[in-house]
């Protein structure tokens, strides 16, 4: 049914704009053959609203592959590099945050371990909404800062480096099995805000999948019983997406992106001083407005790369911004 709504709601999508478009062309056609000048602009400025609600609909279609309308779980991790890394972590944190509430979809923060002075270690929320995890699966991998460290004294450029993992929200349609002697359960404190009783009870729960060396870790509710039948449904879909992405024959490539949290392996710079410049190293789209970006102003990036997944295109070889 939720298949069909879609389909439907698609196809009554472009037969609108075939009519809006035969409708605008003979008002333009009527107001020249009458010599009335405000129905032709009238009529132009409504075909150029249609122009982008066409190019909006063509980004949805590419949204068409198995997963992409479900929810999607996104966890963000820190590489080496201690406070500087862990600050940018929380950047791209926000960001994603910020993006999520700009396009309406609902945030819900399922772990967070904070860092020793700044910053996190990780996080992992919940983004849910139409096609969350077909729009978010675009930013999995490994991003890099330039910028004037506001914790080194000297006030010298760093680089930093976290990775982003996203995989979706998977419904009771899809099964997926699980042995649970493959599972080791470790339970601890949980961390991070929540009052005293974080501190009182080990609530947080952490999943092992053993064969896959796949971890999730639920700490959001305050029962143990909530968390880990949330980190049960966090695990089935980190192996789910593990099955798509093998489907989709990336699977090297993108674990290699994620297991290498430095240099070489990026997807996008960001470069705050000494200029303002986003790269994605990808597609090769770029902007210098770092400030709407890290706002999550992000659509530019997703769009591109959607393109080029359902396109087949590449960019050729992408500099790095130094």
């Amino acid at each position: 049914m939720q298949e069909r709504t879609s389909l439907e709601d698609s196809l009554s999508g472009i037969g609108k704009v075939e009519q809006e478009l035969e409708d605008d062309i003979g008002m333009i056609e009527l107001g020249e053959a009458e010599g009335d000048d405000g129905v032709v602009a009238e009529a132009e400025a409504a075909l150029k609203n249609l122009k982008k609600e066409v190019a909006r609909r063509e980004l949805e279609a590419l949204l068409s592959g198995e997963a992409d309308r479900f929810d999607s779980y996104l966890e963000v991790h820190a590489g080496a590099g201690g406070t500087e890394s862990q600050d940018w972590a929380q950047m791209l944190l926000r960001m994603y945050t910020r993006w999520a509430e700009t396009h309406g979809f609902k945030v819900e923060y399922l772990e967070e371990s904070e860092g020793e002075e700044a910053g996190i270690k990780s996080a992992t929320i919940q983004v849910s909404g139409h096609n969350a995890y077909g729009w978010l699966k675009t930013e999995a991998g490994v991003h890099r800062l330039v910028r004037i460290s506001p914790f080194d004294s000297n006030a010298r450029r760093h680089t930093s480096f976290s990775s982003v993992q996203v995989f979706p929200v998977i419904d009771d349609s899809i099964k997926i099995d699980i042995k649970e002697s493959d599972v080791r359960v470790d339970t601890m404190r949980s961390g991070g805000a929540g009052g005293q009783h974080v501190n009182k009870t080990e609530s947080a729960v952490r999943l092992t999948h053993i064969p896959t060396g796949v971890a999730v870790v639920c700490q959001a509710g305050r029962s143990q019983h909530k968390n880990r039948a949330q980190a049960w449904d966090m695990l089935r879909a980190r192996l789910y997406e593990i099955e798509l992405k093998k489907r989709e024959e990336k699977a090297a490539a993108d674990q290699a992106a994620k297991t290498d949290i430095g240099w070489g392996h990026q997807i996008r710079s960001y470069v705050l001083q000494p200029y303002q410049m986003v790269k994605d190293l990808r597609t090769g789209v770029q902007t210098s407005d770092t400030s709407g970006v890290l706002n999550g102003e992000l659509d530019d990036f997703m769009a591109a790369t959607l393109a080029q997944r359902a396109f087949g295109t590449t960019a050729g070889d992408v500099e790095d911004v130094d």
